[in-house]
């Protein structure tokens, strides 16, 4: 016989299971050992379909650090946006090239994003047709390297202060996607040229830019301002775009870089 306090109970326990399982900007949403975190926009109503930032940090970067950037998420509320933090499987990400002490090469970086993809939009209204994949330092690394292999799984690719690690590849094999890698100018850490980190190197953003720009077939468009950068732009007969915005800085980002990149995506219809 099901009484009344048996039923509480039941309730109970089912509530505490169900919050168990919740994630959000506070909570991991777990895959198996891997996990991301997501904060939704202020207001949402949690059924309608919104587009979203997905942000990968940099070395020794983490999911709840991200979360902890109040810039990013002001950044998705103004935006209205959803903001996606992802975090590596070791202290870098385990990417071609990168330095053996610090990652993984049993690790498959491709397949935990196609794993995130799959679980996010499975869990959350996002739209699937409108995210951009952005990463700082380390974490652009690991976008391009997204942008050469999965590139039809986002609307726009905004690496921050990365390349590839050499040797660069020569080409990619999936479509040529639009691209605004932005870089300072001063920087250090990530030079433009690259420099030697532990047993490897970081790629020249000059040769990857010129890789990337001979795969996809772009062609010069002129100079450009977005916001603070100024920017190179270039195009190819699909539409695609590939800007190289710079800023008078060292090593380091502003959320406001980007609020410019996704306007730009929106207004010429890539978002």
């Amino acid at each position: 016989m099901v009484t009344k306090r048996t039923a509480i109970a039941a309730l109970v326990m089912l509530t505490a299971a169900s919050q168990s399982q919740a994630c959000g900007a506070e909570t991991d949403c777990t895959l198996g050992d891997r996990h991301y975190r997501i904060h939704m926009p202020a207001g949402h109503d949690g059924t309608t379909p919104t587009g979203a930032i997905i942000f990968t940090h940099g070395y020794k970067g983490t999911a709840k650090g991200a979360m902890n950037n109040t810039n990013l998420t002001k950044l998705a509320d103004d935006l209205g946006v959803a903001l996606i933090a992802t975090k590596s499987a070791k202290d870098d990400w385990s990417i071609p090239g990168a330095p053996s002490s610090v990652t993984d090469p049993d690790v498959d970086e491709l397949a935990y994003y196609d794993a995130v993809l799959a679980d996010v939009t499975a869990k959350f209204p996002i739209d699937a047709d409108q995210l951009m994949l952005t990463g700082f330092s380390a974490g652009a690394m690991m976008v391009w390297n997204l942008a050469c292999h999965r590139s039809e799984a986002f609307a726009g690719f905004v690496p921050m202060s990365g390349t590839f690690w050499q040797p660069e590849p020569l080409t990619c094999d999936t479509p040529p996607a639009n691209v605004i890698h932005i870089h300072g100018t001063a920087d250090k850490i990530v030079p433009l040229e690259g420099r030697k980190v532990l047993d490897t190197h970081q790629g020249s953003v000059s040769g990857v830019l010129e890789m990337y720009s001979n795969y996809g077939a772009f062609a010069d468009t002129g100079k450009a301002s977005l916001g603070e950068l100024a920017c190179d732009t270039q195009a190819n007969e699909s539409g695609d775009i590939l800007n190289y915005c710079t800023f008078d800085g060292g090593h380091t980002f502003k959320a406001e870089y980007l609020k410019s990149a996704w306007d730009l995506l929106a207004t010429t219809g890539k978002l």
